[in-house]
């Protein structure tokens, strides 16, 4: 199981529940790409996923009704 500092990727506001289907959603299309290219690969897709968005490769939107109770 990783067992990442969410800190960092809280900063700006999104919520957890955001930043975890947004890099399920990643994961899975990374997923998808190694296997359209029959690749093996070595580290975690989660992992990978979570390094991305750290790196900046992608970003998550929060929709701005996600606050509203």
């Amino acid at each position: 199981m990783i067992n990442i500092d969410m800190k960092p990727l809280l900063k700006g506001g999104i919520s957890r529940y955001s930043l975890v289907v947004g890099v399920a959603k990643r994961s899975r299309e990374i997923a998808d790409e190694a296997n359209d290219r029959n690749e093996k690969l070595v580290d975690k897709t989660v992992s990978l996923a979570v390094d991305e968005l750290l790196e900046g490769k992608f970003t998550i939107n929060e929709p701005d009704d996600a606050h509203k109770i």
